[in-house]
């Protein structure tokens, strides 16, 4: 996990993790997904279409309403959330099956995202170009993705299995990870191993998220 990216301190230092087992997205979460489970789509986003991802939604209501109203699978101690970082990365990364491109799934990012140069400064649908080694589309650019984990500066103390870096006492705006670049960022923003973040209660129309299914203890 991370990189040696040159001016990239935050992606160091590069590190060994373990994550457990999960199932992930194959696509973005779209705005048909979104309404079937909200009710509606309204002003939760900026770019209309039904398999256009969903954006203006905030790490919040995600976490508190949407993930709320997911039907539960009936496997113990398995439910839906969003990722942890480690996990984002890894699947980004092609996880067992990486090529080691610079991009999740090419060496070109022309091939597997959007990003400001060629979005046409707004989101796409999903599954326009070509998917990573692991079948997943659109983890290089279209929309950022918001993952579990708190913002830190580096990786030095993270954690090695896998899980979600949380600060139980931080306070209620601790910014939030964010993952895979998307339609306004520059192209090295798609970089699997490039962060971002932002406030939890942010809601912007370059940002959506991706559905991880996993055992939360």
């Amino acid at each position: 996990m991370g990189s040696d990216e040159k001016d990239a301190d935050d992606e160091k230092p590069v590190h060994a993790v373990t994550v457990p087992d999960f199932y992930i997205g194959k696509y973005l979460v779209t705005q048909t997904l979104w309404k079937k489970v909200i009710g509606e789509v309204g002003s939760w986003t900026c770019f209309k279409g039904k398999n256009r991802p969903i954006e203006r939604v905030s790490w919040n209501t995600i976490t508190q309403e949407f993930l709320q109203k997911l039907p539960d699978k009936g496997i113990e101690g398995w439910g839906y959330n969003l990722p942890s970082e480690a996990m984002w990365e890894f699947a980004a990364k092609g996880g067992i099956k990486s090529k080691q491109y610079k991009y999740s799934g090419s060496n070109d990012s022309n091939e597997v995202g959007w990003y400001d140069e060629n979005s046409h400064m707004e989101s796409k649908s999903v599954g326009l170009k070509a998917p990573n080694e692991l079948g997943l589309y659109d983890m290089s650019g279209n929309v950022s993705e918001w993952c579990l984990d708190h913002w830190h500066d580096t990786y030095d103390n993270s954690p090695n299995d896998g899980s979600a870096w949380i600060d139980i006492n931080a306070e209620k705006d601790k910014y939030q990870i964010l993952r895979g670049g998307g339609w306004l960022y520059y192209q090295s923003n798609s970089r699997p191993s490039a962060r971002d973040s932002t406030l939890p209660d942010d809601a912007h129309d370059s940002v959506g998220f991706r559905l991880v299914f996993s055992f939360i203890s």
